[in-house]
């Protein structure tokens, strides 16, 4: 039977092992992080890059890849085919950078409506926000880096096609002057279009832990408010109140940011009626930032309220 004595005799037999009075302690060879320790933006930094890669299939399955590319294709090829008119014909560009994003609406909500749940839902449905929220991360920091990589992620795919618009503008040798001012216009209003179906889409995404039922969810809402908004035009239109005609608008995000390019930017984006007017246009602008406020809003409210367990 060994003593305290024998042990302090063999303190430093081989294997690393350091012995003392009431034990050892062995160096099985892990290596310590000297490295600088990363705190809560990081962290956000990291969910950022990882659902804006993920949002296009980047990092997952193949299949993951199908959607958002198939989409990327179906709205670059108009523009190419735009551009091929111009070329050989001479004639100018039949639609301007902010109405192309109007006119291919249902490809851009298809877009959120699929990746959205894409980003929440399976973090609810797989349990793994409490892995997130045991990291020095609030529940606001995870909301903010979900709404940037949505956001960021669908004003990519929506720049896209407005720079092969560009491109093929100057292949056509059409003026600079004129085509960047009307560019810059179509940027602006997909940002805008961003930021708001990155809002609406996650706030519904966030309620289901099932991705097929938030796609299915989106849909219905964009497509509800699409419906309701070209209603509530024809009462207008029919019974004669241009107020109600001209402020229906705010029903759906892509007539919402519409009507802001047009009376703000004074883009020549659809045949508005009303004359451009910049009292009309900051009263849309700030029905944009209301829904924004709202919805994420929303999203923190709905995270402080997810189980970590």
């Amino acid at each position: 039977m060994s003593t305290p004595a024998d042990h302090r005799e063999g303190a430093h037999h081989g294997g690393g092992a350091v012995v003392g009075d009431g034990g050892a302690i062995h160096d099985i060879g892990y290596r310590r992080y000297d490295g600088e320790r990363l705190g809560p933006l990081s962290i956000e930094r990291a969910l950022f890059v990882e659902g804006l890669r993920g949002a296009f299939g980047l990092g997952r399955t193949t299949k993951a890849k199908i959607v958002p590319f198939l989409l990327l294709a179906a709205l670059l090829l108009p523009t190419v085919i735009i551009t091929l008119v111009r070329v050989l014909t001479g004639d100018l560009l039949p639609v301007t950078y902010a109405a192309y994003l109007h006119s291919t609406q249902v490809l851009i909500a298809i877009f959120v409506a699929s990746q959205a749940p894409a980003l929440v839902s399976r973090d609810l449905r797989h349990r793994v926000v409490s892995l997130y929220f045991s990291r020095p991360i609030t529940r606001t920091g995870y909301v903010r880096a979900k709404f940037a990589a949505m956001a960021s992620a669908t004003f990519l795919l929506m720049c896209a096609p407005l720079v092969s618009l560009f491109a093929g503008a100057l292949i056509a040798e059409l003026s600079f002057r004129e085509e960047f001012p009307e560019f810059l216009i179509g940027i602006a209003a997909a940002a805008l279009i961003a930021l708001l179906l990155a809002g609406i889409s996650l706030a519904i995404a966030s309620c289901t832990p099932r991705r097929g039922i938030g796609v299915a969810a989106i849909i219905a809402v964009l497509l509800v408010l699409a419906v309701v908004e070209q209603f509530v035009d024809a009462i207008g239109n029919e019974t004669g109140h241009d107020a109600l005609e001209e402020w229906s608008s705010v029903l759906s995000p892509f007539s919402l940011v519409r009507s802001i390019a047009h009376h703000l930017l004074r883009g020549d984006t659809l045949s508005i009626a009303a004359a451009p007017s910049t009292a009309t246009g900051l009263g849309y602008l700030a029905a944009w930032a209301g829904f924004i406020a709202l919805t994420v809003g929303f999203l923190v409210l709905r995270y402080r309220k997810v189980s970590v367990s």
